[in-house]
């Protein structure tokens, strides 16, 4: 825990790669089979191996009419059967076609399928082909998508709608999957009260718990309401002492080298403390540690920058504990639709949204606000001693992509 005591302040890339390295030191290993219905946002623990092929049989891609490409000179076609999808077709006989529907099987002998805008039925109920045909054109391969054998989901895949369905594509019923990591969520103020109660002189009502422990749920997290810590050492002590078992304890605010920092305290006498000051804006100082074994994971109080360092920082690191292999958010290149005239020494992640096709930032960037982050699309990243331009690109993190 050595990051403490370098000066100056810790990038925002050397922050998360410790937390990585103590989240793959720290892995959940324990696994559970669950049915799909209880699998979303879960990370799979084996793999999924495909058992068929998929599609398990040649089949059509149209409505239309399947023939032998070779039977077919210019002239008008038999059709020799119907083939609905879900019915087993008789082989094609030589010199007719078959009208058959999508998704149902080829018969065996034909290999092409003609949809049926470009044919004509006569009175005679012969099918004229109107344009030159290839091999295999409308037809869906067997095993096109996924043969025997497969690993169609890897070790470490979040499940999520699609990933679900392909699992019951190969017939899967239920799935192995990490468990669920156990976070307790406790805030640390003497200003919080939470909603619902009348607001004294000097108090807020609490907003990050809410915001985390809503967040945490999406995660797939087994979350642990831990309420608002007094400011009292031994009653710190106590409520740190009953939750020995969970898997983090995740706080905002109030751990520093301050006289009434009783959480700081409680994790030095009885475990391991280290205060980062990152180079991120909101959000400055972060707090790693243990108490009696357990990790503590300490974000700063305002609610804006809570939300950063939980979306970019504390994010990834749970993931990661429950064994997903893609942790970080994506983002991709936008050009600014506004002036960034002072390269800061932090790294900034403005809340904006897109507009007109360029990224337009709130006009209140305040650590304390949520307001603009509900207005907001995503977080502008804007780096270390950069200006910007209008027109100049930037990296844009949609919220979809810390949210989820």
């Amino acid at each position: 825990m050595s990051g403490c005591d370098q000066p100056g302040l810790l990038p925002v890339e050397a922050a998360l790669e410790r937390l990585l390295a103590m989240a793959d030191a720290a892995p959940i290993n324990q696994t559970e089979s669950v049915t799909l219905e209880q699998a979303d946002g879960r990370v799979l623990a084996e793999g999924l191996i495909s058992s068929l092929d998929l599609p398990p049989w040649a089949n059509s891609a149209m409505d239309g009419y399947a023939l032998r490409l070779a039977d077919w000179q210019g002239e008008p076609l038999p059709v020799s059967q119907r083939i609905l999808a879900g019915t087993l077709p008789s082989a094609l006989e030589p010199g007719t076609c078959a009208r058959i529907f999508t998704g149902a099987p080829l018969p065996a002998g034909a290999d092409v399928v003609e949809m049926q805008e470009n044919v004509q039925l006569g009175d005679d109920q012969r099918v004229s082909f109107s344009q030159g045909m290839r091999f295999g054109q409308n037809v869906r391969a067997q095993g096109q998508e996924t043969k025997v054998g497969d690993c169609v989901l890897p070790v470490g895949t979040r499940l999520g709608p699609i990933e679900l369905g392909l699992a019951a594509s190969l017939g899967a019923d239920r799935l192995v999957v990490y468990r669920r990591a156990r976070v307790a969520v406790l805030s640390t103020g003497d200003e919080l009260i939470e909603p619902g109660q009348v607001l004294g002189p000097g108090q807020i009502y609490n907003s990050n718990r809410r915001l985390l422990c809503a967040w945490l749920q999406r995660l797939g997290c087994e979350v642990i309401d831990a309420g608002i810590l007094a400011d009292d050492l031994q009653l710190t002590r106590d409520a740190l002492a009953a939750l020995d078992d969970v898997d983090l304890i995740l706080s905002t605010g109030g751990v520093s080298v301050g006289e009434a920092d009783f959480l700081g305290a409680a994790l030095r006498e009885e475990g391991e403390l280290a205060l980062w000051k990152l180079a991120i804006k909101p959000g400055k100082p972060l707090t790693f540690g243990a108490f009696r074994g357990v990790p503590v994971l300490g974000l700063p109080g305002n609610p804006a920058s809570t939300l950063v360092t939980f979306g970019l920082l504390a994010r990834p690191y749970l993931l990661r504990r429950m064994g997903a292999s893609k942790v970080e958010p994506l983002g991709f290149p936008m050009p600014a639709g506004f002036v960034w005239s002072h390269a800061g020494h932090r790294r900034e992640y403005v809340r904006a949204r897109i507009e007109n096709g360029r990224v337009v930032m709130h006009p209140n960037q305040s650590s304390g606000v949520l307001r603009s982050a509900s207005w907001a699309e995503g977080l502008a990243e804007i780096l270390e001693g950069k200006t910007l331009a209008e027109g100049d690109s930037l990296r844009f993190i949609p919220m979809s992509e810390i949210l989820g």
